[in-house]
């Protein structure tokens, strides 16, 4: 049954059969139940949407249908952000889908104030599943919208997984993210930027002294990413993190 299921899943075009199906196997109640994943995953479903968890930077994450999956590539920003806060420190997860990137860093720092939003609510109630046990508080809203009043200059730091793909690009993702990420999570504008730009006006009215934000981008589109935030009078480094091949941006307070 092991190299059957492994067979079918190569020949729907999945590149790790092998692992994919150690993966359905081990979180399959029944053979029914397995069954049922596979017939799922051979439909173009997500694998993690499928199993309803994802791994990320070693922990697993609830995953619910219609919410984006973390990527490995987003560790940048928490091996990028670990080293700018400290126990206290104010830590908001934007545009944070599962929640994923807070949740790292909550485990990386341990006593961080961690508060997570998003503007799809689907992505609101999988994040809570993830961050309310550690302590964390959810908002709801569009980017800065969705934060508390009381967060207002005490923020430390942000960390940014906002849309980043180009509109014109998203017909040529992978069926999976096209057809089962909801696309407010995917669509950049036209050259994939028009969420940063949205950031950099607004950043420093949530900034601590001293605040950093981290936003993750792609290779290609950093130095864009970084101008829109040096327009605002702001400074920009991109950095990297070779081990998942994870591009952001970091900007830091003037303050």
């Amino acid at each position: 049954m092991s190299s059957a299921l492994v067979a079918r899943l190569r020949a729907a075009g999945s590149v790790f059969a092998e692992d994919e199906a150690d993966v359905l196997r081990s979180s399959a109640a029944s053979p029914g139940e397995l069954e049922q994943m596979t017939a799922r995953r051979l439909r173009g479903e997500p694998l993690e949407v499928v199993v309803g968890w994802a791994e990320f930077h070693g922990r697993r994450v609830v995953v619910d249908a219609g919410v984006f999956v973390p990527r490995a590539r987003s560790g940048v920003l928490v091996e990028h952000g670990t080293g700018l806060v400290g126990q206290g420190s104010v830590v908001v997860d934007l545009c944070c889908g599962t929640g994923a990137v807070g949740v790292a860093l909550h485990h990386e720092v341990p006593g961080i104030e961690l508060h997570a939003a998003d503007v799809d609510p689907a992505a609101v109630a999988c994040a809570r599943r993830n961050v309310e046990p550690l302590g964390g508080h959810l908002h709801g809203g569009d980017l800065f919208e969705a934060l508390p009043i009381e967060l207002r200059r005490r923020v430390d730091l942000l960390v940014v997984n906002a849309p980043y793909v180009p509109t014109d690009a998203i017909a040529s993702m992978p069926p999976e993210a096209r057809d089962h990420e909801p696309r407010t999570a995917l669509d950049g504008g036209p050259d994939g930027i028009a969420f940063h730009r949205r950031l950099a006006a607004g950043v420093a009215d949530w900034w601590a002294p001293g605040g950093h934000l981290l936003v993750e981008t792609s290779m290609r589109q950093a130095p864009l990413t970084a101008e829109a935030f040096e327009r605002a009078g702001l400074s920009a480094r991109v950095v990297r993190c070779e081990d998942v091949d994870g591009t952001a941006v970091l900007v830091s307070s003037t303050a």
